[in-house]
């Protein structure tokens, strides 16, 4: 599932949209045999980061998360999945599912340099803007993107596309609540999106679990999304839980392979991914909007969105 020599599972197809993935069936997704009763205590295990997510909301935050089963498309966690929030940085998936469906099409747009400018020039997460290359691949941008979640490359690679095509691009792929809306800016003035994007757990859960099985735009496409992705380093969210180097885990680690992407913003928590282990596999997706008022305030969702992640490990490794 990590890098761009991942082979998807056995029966994905190619240029699936994440609307058509595999629904749920009513059932839970349980293994034949001995292993199912095992199972079943795993799913129910669920109700610790059912309940975290409870108390932030009774605090008055607005949560929302999603959990579906890699193989079968089955729902294993629901909680409001369907509503729209925002979402940071985790819309820049969405950028670079257009730049690699572009690099498969052999799009000349997707080949060759890019040059930062000072309209591109924003500042926080990123390391483009640190070093003294002026010039690089789209290939190397989107790896920026995919590791450090980049904003300068971002906007470079946004600039080079167009919004307007990454979001035709979401829209290409069933998702009707889950957008990119703008370029990254330092500040957000009246005339401009109030976040740089926007998305519903549900869909998301759905998107990761497409692109674990190659099917979203093409296995080609899918997998050098996924390659970009494994080089993230931030586990500070619910995939904190899986004690993984946060600079080097594209390889399997004690049975347990994650790719994911979060978002951050002043009272905004998201993240969305694909992890599989010995006992199952899984896209998921989890996103708070919160008053983010102390240090205790976000600590506090830091830790729900941790519990949600134990009990992920819990379901795909039995721990």
């Amino acid at each position: 599932m990590t890098g761009d020599t991942a082979v998807p599972p056995a029966g994905s197809g190619t240029g699936a949209r994440v609307a058509d993935a595999p629904r749920p069936s009513g059932r839970r997704a349980r293994p034949v045999g001995p292993a199912r009763h095992a199972a079943d205590r795993r799913v129910a295990s669920f109700a610790a980061g059912t309940d975290a997510l409870g108390e932030l909301a009774a605090g008055g935050a607005r949560v929302s998360a999603s959990v579906v089963d890699l193989a079968t498309g089955a729902s294993i966690l629901d909680i409001d999945e369907s509503i729209a929030l925002p979402t940071a940085s985790l819309g820049k998936v969405l950028l670079l599912i257009e730049h690699s469906a572009r690099m498969t099409a052999r799009d000349e747009l997707a080949q060759g340099l890019v040059e930062r400018t000072v309209d591109d020039s924003v500042g926080d997460s990123g390391l483009w803007q640190h070093l003294q290359a002026a010039v690089l691949p789209t290939v190397d941008l989107a790896a920026l993107v995919g590791s450090v979640s980049d904003n300068l490359a971002t906007n470079a690679l946004l600039r080079r596309f167009g919004l307007d095509a990454v979001r035709a691009r979401g829209e290409s792929l069933g998702l009707r609540r889950t957008a990119l809306l703008d370029r990254v800016r330092d500040r957000r003035g009246p005339d401009d999106a109030p976040q740089l994007s926007i998305g519903s757990t549900g869909e998301l859960s759905r998107l990761f679990a497409a692109l674990a099985r190659g099917q979203v735009v093409d296995s080609m496409t899918s997998r050098r999304v996924m390659g970009a992705l494994a080089l993230g380093v931030d586990l500070s969210m619910v995939a904190s839980a899986f004690g993984l180097d946060p600079l080097a885990h594209r390889a399997l680690d004690h049975g347990i392979q994650l790719v994911n992407k979060t978002g951050t913003d002043a009272g905004v928590r998201a993240e969305a991914g694909a992890v599989r282990g010995p006992t199952g596999a899984v896209g998921y997706a989890v996103t708070v909007q919160f008053d983010d008022a102390t240090l205790a305030d976000r600590l506090r969702v830091l830790t729900a969105m941790r519990t949600v992640g134990t009990d992920l490990l819990e379901f795909v490794a039995g721990v």
